[in-house]
């Protein structure tokens, strides 16, 4: 029988993920100490634990596990943009090193010469945190708001380890995903990109509502935040998605793989058909699932097998 003191495994969560045993507050307290003043204790389970519909609490949560799992020393995003859950942020970089594995002879390819292309990085610059942190990889962070790249600016200045191995750019021509940003020098090993969820202001404002309601609590100032560029795009996620499938067509040789999450499963369907109908030679779906909530990514390829198999991750 496992004792009650034995951290409990989240076996939903990727293997590699540091974030798949519960958090363990103690810890967390002693690397950022101002994280003690939102932890209390759960009455029904007795564990320690924060208030997740509290902005505040959240984001200071983000701070301490960065601080104790990936030795981050600044990190910070301003009021009403978007604070990413970071365990879930995590799995779908494990699942992607797994997928460059694939390719790779089965080994994780690692290194800064391993590029990943960050389409929408936002101001919390979190995927390239964690690809550089887990596998030394390098990033460039794409984003159509200025603010939120001037944030990720500040969270690069203050942890000089990232550098050398994260490049910022600003879209100045929001309709478009890949044009202006893929270069014909440039070569990805992959893209990463956390899609917005809704068609429209209004529809993301009563998500967010029925949230903060689910949560029971009183709280009005959510956690989830987010500008409109975040959370919504004209057309949804699939508009979106299918935007950036389009697009990645112009780019066949210099992205391995273009990945995106999808949120909405039922959105799979219309996405494989045209894929299929742009002539991508592979299409892999890999399922994540943190608690209640199940999402998953998509990735791509127009390489054939043999450009496949000459790609080199070891001198990119």
């Amino acid at each position: 029988m496992k004792s009650k003191t034995e951290p409990t495994e989240k076996s939903n969560l990727h293997p590699r993920n540091p974030h798949r045993f519960r958090y363990d507050f103690d810890k967390l307290i002693v690397v950022l100490p101002e994280l003690e003043q939102y932890v209390v204790t759960d009455a029904n389970r007795s564990e320690k634990t924060i208030d997740f519909s509290h902005s505040e609490a959240v984001k200071t949560l983000n701070k301490a596990l960065l601080v104790a799992e990936y030795a981050i020393d600044y990190w910070d995003i301003p009021s009403q943009y978007l604070c990413p859950p970071i365990p879930g942020r995590a799995d779908y970089i494990h699942y992607l090193a797994d997928l460059l594995a694939e390719s790779n002879e089965g080994t994780i390819p690692t290194g800064e010469q391993i590029v990943g292309l960050d389409i929408g990085i936002g101001a919390n610059c979190i995927y390239p945190i964690l690809g550089n942190c887990s596998y030394d990889w390098s990033f460039v962070g794409v984003d159509i708001d200025e603010n939120a790249i001037q944030n990720c600016k500040k969270i690069i200045a203050q942890n000089p380890k990232l550098s050398e191995v994260i490049s910022l750019q600003l879209q100045t021509e929001p309709r478009y995903i890949f044009k202006n940003i893929i270069l014909p020098e440039d070569r990805f090993s992959f893209t990463i990109c956390n899609p917005p969820f809704h068609s429209s202001a209004t529809s993301a404002a009563k998500a967010n509502s029925r949230k903060v309601s689910q949560l029971k609590s009183s709280e009005k100032q959510l956690n989830f935040g987010g500008q409109n560029s975040e959370l919504w795009y004209n057309g949804g996620e699939i508009g979106f998605i299918t935007q950036m499938i389009y697009e990645s067509v112009k780019y066949p040789l210099q992205c391995f793989w273009f990945t995106t999450l999808v949120s909405k499963k039922d959105n799979l369907k219309t996405i494989y058909r045209t894929l299929n109908k742009v002539g991508a030679v592979a299409i892999k779906t890999f399922e994540m699932s943190q608690g209640q909530k199940r999402s998953r990514f998509v990735a791509w390829t127009f390489l054939s097998e043999k450009q496949q198999n000459e790609w080199s991750f070891s001198n990119e």
